[in-house]
């Protein structure tokens, strides 16, 4: 008997808080529901090789978890065996998810996964704010097996469905957004890239790059305090301070963080430095994927992109 709910996992998107997050500065996530994912199992309908790829994916990330759990290691209590026979079935992640686009892909199949086979989880409906950390804790691992390292953030957003607010790496809990207004003229968008970026590479530049002094004070005196300040008139919806502090924080990453910024894409980058018309940052890691927007005037800044393709996600 086939076992894996019905239930989807959206994607989600890190507003801000990229790479400042491994140096614990604030972050802010929010699930993002045009994409999603869910288990199933192949059938005659959906036998395609997108299902057939997926399920083979399962089982090297399998062999992940059953490592771990050998060594005794395993934090969440998975039960491998059901895991194991529901993969040998067919189970497969039926995912519109981009991969390598910064929406958390690998994030929404873990929280999945771990919805279907964990024993004495921590429940989505009623989990108390102390146990956010150990459920982190226990997902970051999980995601491991995609990044090399993971905060385990995007798999909890993932499971969870709720904005949450990372004040430091021991305190997260779940936030509410300002209200959306339809009818705005400001608005943060999504600019596709049209390649996928690659996690671990940029990671591990980054790592490498914060084991320099000079590096780091940089880091912390010119990007950090912008970070945190963005999250912060974001969530009071002070829009006047927040673009002053976007706009520090788009000239920091442009100079500092330039291989997480696909080429074709910088000078749209420095134009809108240059205009104020927008400010763009990264979604995720970078590399590729999508970049996310910022603007007072939406439409002013259609204009100056207009060989770009952008996707709304919130207006104000």
């Amino acid at each position: 008997m086939n076992t894996a709910k019905e239930s989807s996992y959206h994607s989600k998107i890190l507003l801000f808080g990229e790479y400042g997050i491994i140096q614990n500065s604030m972050g802010l996530s929010i699930p993002y529901n045009s994409y999603k994912g869910k288990m199933a199992f192949i059938d005659a309908e959906n036998s395609t090789h997108k299902a057939e790829h997926s399920s083979g994916e399962l089982k090297t990330y399998l062999k992940y978890l059953k490592s771990l759990k050998k060594e005794g290691t395993l934090l969440a209590e998975i039960d491998i065996a059901r895991l194991e026979k529901d993969i040998k079935d067919g189970l497969f992640f039926d995912s519109d998810i981009p991969q390598g686009f910064g929406v958390g892909s690998s994030g929404a199949l873990v929280a999945a996964i771990y919805d279907n086979y964990a024993a004495n989880k921590f429940e989505r409906e009623t989990i108390k704010s102390d146990d956010i950390l150990k459920l982190k804790e226990q997902l970051a691992q999980m995601e491991s097996f995609y990044h090399g390292k993971s905060s385990g953030m995007d798999p909890l957003i993932c499971y969870l469905d709720l904005p949450m607010l990372i004040q430091s790496k021991t305190n997260i809990g779940a936030v509410k957004l300002p209200a959306e207004l339809k009818e705005g003229k400001g608005a943060i968008f999504l600019i596709d890239t049209g390649t996928p970026g690659r996690t671990q590479p940029l990671v591990q530049w980054f790592l490498e790059k914060c084991t320099h002094q000079d590096f780091l004070k940089t880091f912390h005196e010119h990007y950090v305090p912008y970070n945190d300040q963005c999250i912060k008139d974001f969530l009071k919806g002070e829009t006047k301070d927040l673009f002053y502090n976007l706009y520090h924080v788009s000239k920091f990453l442009l100079e500092n963080l330039h291989p997480m910024i696909p080429k074709l894409f910088r000078k749209a980058w420095e134009k809108g430095l240059e205009t104020k018309a927008y400010y763009l940052k990264l979604c995720g890691s970078g590399g590729g994927g999508f970049i996310l927007g910022f603007t007072e005037n939406l439409e002013a800044a259609k204009e100056h992109l207009s060989e770009h393709q952008i996707k709304v996600i919130h207006k104000f």
